[in-house]
């Protein structure tokens, strides 16, 4: 039996029905919550029943909480070792532990995406911690995986996979990172790169609630001490969304938001330091950029990525001068240490709307 006009809903239709918003239905159907296909036009369509039966199940409507952040636990020599492979993902955050203890709690509180645990020369002591990791009932959805594998390291959980190396172990992570199923922006061809985690980075973004919200003086003084601090005449907080780059706060520019591929900060999120651009117009990947062309156009970018409270970079803090120029290391010290002040401000909002939700359950 052939379905009916009434039958198909488009993501409007769905978001009305589940009471959500358009993004975050959109956010539904990309990740497989709600089935879909898509019209010869390329446009997403679901069956009312698929919604019908969602919301029937009880199930949560909104996107699934993940997490970008990598807990590695190994001994102090090989920290370093991991710190500068790890500089080359830019999908996910890190955080190293040499003391065992303080690694456990942090894995508690963090629910990482992955332990990684340098077994080193340590079989023994690293063998108890895998089982205490692969039997904690808090990383059920964590993986765990072990690097070398030294005597005494023996009859591991089945959980936990091991390889031989750092870089083994870096690519495992950045294989476990990416979006379990293709994914791809609406805008065509895209003029940017994105992350191997962008359809996650999106929801993360999502569930920030922050995109379209009005000025909030918190991130206003950022993107002010940003702009006194570096003498420059723009600075911006911006948040990446499918086909905007959004302006939460902004110095010295009317604009309120850009088509994303106008977005230098595509670059930055791809960053785990300071992205910076020291002339615009000569960079092969920005010459033709509409902000750039012309007179008057931008001609100078530095930006810092920031982050949410799962790790994941949910847009940047900026500067932009219309003259060329080079970003020192004090200035470079100064933008990664307000875009973690933005990142925190990003993570307090979030403790506060779980803690809000907490006490308005009965």
């Amino acid at each position: 039996m052939s379905k009916t006009d009434k039958d198909i809903l488009t993501t409007a239709d769905t978001a009305k029905l589940l009471g959500v918003s358009v993004r975050t239905a959109q956010l539904l159907i990309e990740g497989g919550t709600v089935s879909s296909w898509k019209t010869p036009g390329g446009h997403r369509r679901v069956y009312r029943a698929d919604v019908m039966a969602l919301i029937e199940s009880g199930e949560r409507t909104e996107p699934p909480s993940r997490s970008a952040t990598v807990v590695v636990i190994g001994a102090a020599s090989r920290l370093p070792i991991y710190a500068g492979q790890f500089a080359q993902v830019p999908e996910c955050t890190t955080e190293m532990y040499e003391d065992v203890l303080a690694a456990l709690v942090a894995v508690g509180s963090i629910r990482p995406h992955m332990v990684v645990v340098d077994a080193g020369s340590e079989g023994a002591l690293r063998s108890a911690l895998l089982h205490s990791l692969a039997s904690n009932p808090l990383l059920a959805t964590s993986k765990i995986i072990v690097v070398a594998t030294p005597p005494g390291l023996s009859s591991l959980p089945d959980r936990v996979a091991q390889v031989p190396d750092v870089a083994s172990a870096v690519a495992a992570v950045r294989a476990s990172l990416r979006d379990d199923q293709s994914f791809t922006l609406d805008d065509g061809e895209l003029g940017f790169p994105i992350a191997l985690n962008e359809r996650q980075r999106l929801v993360a973004l999502e569930r920030a609630g922050l995109v379209d919200t009005l000025p909030e003086e918190a991130f206003d003084r950022l993107t002010w001490l940003a702009a006194q601090s570096l003498d420059a005449p723009i600075a911006l907080l911006t948040l990446l969304t499918p086909t905007r780059q959004w302006f939460k706060s902004k110095i010295g520019l009317d604009l309120t938001e850009t088509p994303r591929s106008w977005g230098f900060c595509n670059h930055t999120i791809l960053q785990k330091q300071v992205f910076s651009v020291p002339n615009l117009a000569e960079d092969p990947r920005f010459a033709d950029n509409p902000a750039v062309k012309g007179e008057g156009g931008f001609r100078f970018y530095a930006g810092a990525p920031v982050l949410d409270q799962d790790g994941f970079v949910v847009g940047s803090l900026c500067v932009i001068d219309r003259s060329p120029r080079v970003i020192d290391e004090r200035g470079e010290r100064i933008i990664m240490a307000l875009a973690a002040l933005a990142s925190d401000e990003v993570r307090l909002r979030a403790l506060d709307r779980k803690l809000r939700t907490t006490h308005a359950r009965p």
